[in-house]
């Protein structure tokens, strides 16, 4: 009865405990909020018009003591902001106090915007005419920046494809929905990775994905808005999931419909292959287009976007047909999760997961706004000198470097072999890492069963509403599996920094028509703790192409070139470096019913009997890049 009511003790005390940390919360968003008001001249809710008539939902923000015009800071979200708080509003009242307006907008469809949605606001059009708008205001200088983090973010891509003349710079903080194609990366927005769906966005949209809403009537005034404004928000109040059930249901195409979800564009995209013509027709950024603006990317580690942000940067720094706007290039990458930016601790350690990757704190306004004065308001470029091309936070070694280029031009690849006696299931396998291919030949096998995947624990992730954590944490539970092969190196005799991006081949067969692989590199601590770095899976199909799906044939070998992972990370003295093979990451990726056929209209799935393939023949590898 005692510990009953101990039990019901400390229950009400976590509870009170909560709702002083909410109360907190609020009361310091009031406090922001009334800061902003301090400083600013606010005109809310202004419909700004678009070419074709509809009005979108606009806050401004203006110095109040401002002498004479000043460049704009645009942010364009498609969540509420009907009451402004987190980032948005920080980034606000640091911009005003600096000098600069701000424009928020919703984005077209969202809340108390005119139209129907589109995913990533119909950059090309609504984007340039926003622009428009805000560089002939008499309050303007002309010079606009935009800035933003994942869905205020993603849309500036396109937008800078555009190349408006008052698009003086931008800083896109994990934009990597908003990205195609760029080089060896084709996840259509973050849809994919290697071909496989990946489950957040399917989790995202049915927050977020709205075609049948209540609307006001069309054409109320500003103050009617204004008024409105204080009573409705407008944001709807989504029924709880537990997304690791809905998830795991069948068939995949059904999980918002059974859920609940409104309907939108779901359906559509789940039928999409990673080469559909659909995927270069809207919103997304594309690697055959130029790159007007000059831009300083923001990007995490620990996020789903991390690859194909990289890539991009190097694509915009080597391709951009204006030498102006290749030179205007810096990239900046934390180790934090997805737009963990503004919550990394000023004095204390940072906790990825369950890795401490030390005090990575960096000066997060400063060198935001040393990249905006110089473009939107003509500082002299001494300031922007000091502003390291390349900076990125090496785990393991726990410190922020520098570089001039993406990697550092000093890294070498060092390649590791899989290799075994045939028997590398699982963690108490004889799987091993060797700097030679094996002389002979040699393979090991396992069951991947669609009906019980490997669990996902860790990596790069985001918006998934709890469905698979992200960061770093032991991994031995999952190498415990018979479905999971690992290979491990002899203890390091040094320290081992990889710096850049991974590479990893894979020779492979499948009694299976279609199947897929996962790659998961991990550093092991002398005391056998398992940490994550990254990851990365293939859909066997797409080997030839992404425009090239072709099935398997029971007992030919294939070789498999997955998509790259990236990090910056270092191995320390005594540790091992281990890869992890298996064919799932569930919930993470969505699962391959192993049947040859769509997957996201199935209901069955058939057992794999996959085998990976290690030889001088067949030489299996993993390909670090290493800074000497």
């Amino acid at each position: 009865m005692r510990s009953c009511q101990w039990l019901a003790a400390v229950t009400r005390s976590l509870q009170l405990a909560c709702v002083l940390l909410l109360q907190v919360s609020v009361w310091a968003a009031d406090a922001e909020l009334a800061d902003l008001e301090r400083i600013s001249t606010a005109d809310t809710m202004y419909m700004m018009p678009m070419r074709d008539g509809v009005r979108l939902a606009t806050d401004i923000y203006r110095p109040k003591d401002a002498d004479g015009k000043v460049p704009v800071i645009f942010i364009k979200t498609p969540y509420d902001f009907n009451e402004i708080r987190g980032a948005s509003l920080q980034w606000a009242y640091q911009a005003v106090s600096r000098g600069y307006a701000v424009a928020i907008q919703n984005e077209r469809g969202r809340y108390y915007s005119e139209g129907e949605w589109e995913l990533l606001g119909d950059p090309r059009t609504d984007g340039y005419d926003a622009l428009t708008w805000l560089e002939k205001q008499p309050w303007s200088n002309g010079n606009v920046g935009t800035v933003g983090c994942s869905s205020s973010a993603e849309w500036q891509l396109a937008l800078a494809a555009q190349d408006h003349p008052a698009h003086k710079a931008m800083i896109p903080m994990a934009s990597g929905a908003g990205i195609g194609r760029v080089g060896e990366f084709q996840e259509q927005g973050n849809w994919y990775k290697g071909g496989v769906h990946q489950t957040l966005f399917s989790v995202w949209l049915y927050g977020v994905q709205q075609t049948t809403y209540p609307r006001f009537p069309a054409g109320l005034s500003q103050e009617q808005l204004q008024r409105l404004r204080t009573m409705y928000d407008l944001a709807p109040d989504m029924p709880e999931v537990n997304w690791k059930k809905q998830l795991a249901k069948l068939p995949a195409i059904d999980w918002l419909d059974d859920a609940g979800g409104n309907t939108g564009p779901f359906r559509e995209l789940m039928a999409r292959t990673p080469a559909d013509k659909a995927w270069f027709e809207g919103g997304l950024y594309h690697d055959n287009e130029d790159f007007g603006v000059p831009a300083f990317w923001w990007n995490s580690w620990f996020d789903v976007s991390q690859g194909p942000n990289l890539a991009l940067y190097n694509h915009v720094r080597s391709n951009a047909s204006d030498k102006a706007v290749r030179d205007g290039q810096y990239l900046l990458v934390a180790p934090t999760l997805h737009c963990g930016f503004y919550r990394i601790p000023e004095h204390e350690d940072l906790v990825a997961g369950e890795l401490n990757v030390g005090n990575a704190s960096f000066p997060v306004y400063e060198q935001m706004f040393t990249f905006f004065d110089h473009y939107l308001k003509g500082n002299d470029g001494r300031e922007l000198s000091r502003l390291p091309r390349v900076q990125f936070y090496t785990m393991g070694r726990n410190e922020w470097e520098s570089s001039e280029t993406w990697p550092p031009r000093a890294v070498q690849t060092q390649t590791f072999y899989l290799a075994s006696d045939g028997a590398a299931n699982s963690l108490f396998g004889d799987g091993r890492l060797d700097r030679q291919p094996a002389a002979g030949a040699a393979m090991d096998r396992y069951t991947y069963d669609p009906m019980n995947p490997v669990p996902a624990l860790g990596g790069g992730v985001c918006c998934n509403r709890g469905a698979a954590d992200g960061g770093s944490f032991d991994q031995r539970g999952i190498e415990a599996r018979a479905d999971v092969l690992v290979y491990s190196s002899e203890p390091l005799s040094a320290d081992l920094q990889v710096t850049g991006h991974i590479r990893s081949t894979l020779y492979v067969s499948s009694s299976a028509r279609d199947t897929d692989f996962t790659v998961k590199l991990v550093d092991v601590h002398p005391d056998g703790t398992a940490y994550n770095v990254d990851d990365t899976i293939f859909r066997a199909r797409y080997r030839e192409g992404f425009d090239k799906p072709k099935l398997m044939e029971n007992g030919e070998v294939y070789e498999l070139i997955l998509s790259p992972m990236s990090t910056s990370y270092q191995f320390k003295k005594g540790h091992r470096v281990r890869v992890e093979v298996a064919s799932s990451k569930f919930p993470q990726y969505m699962r391959n019913l192993n049947t040859g056929g769509n997957n996201y209209d199935e209901t069955e799935g058939v057992e794999a009997l996959n085998t990976v393939w290690h030889s001088a023949g067949y030489p299996s590898r993993i390909e670090l890049p290493v800074l000497p």
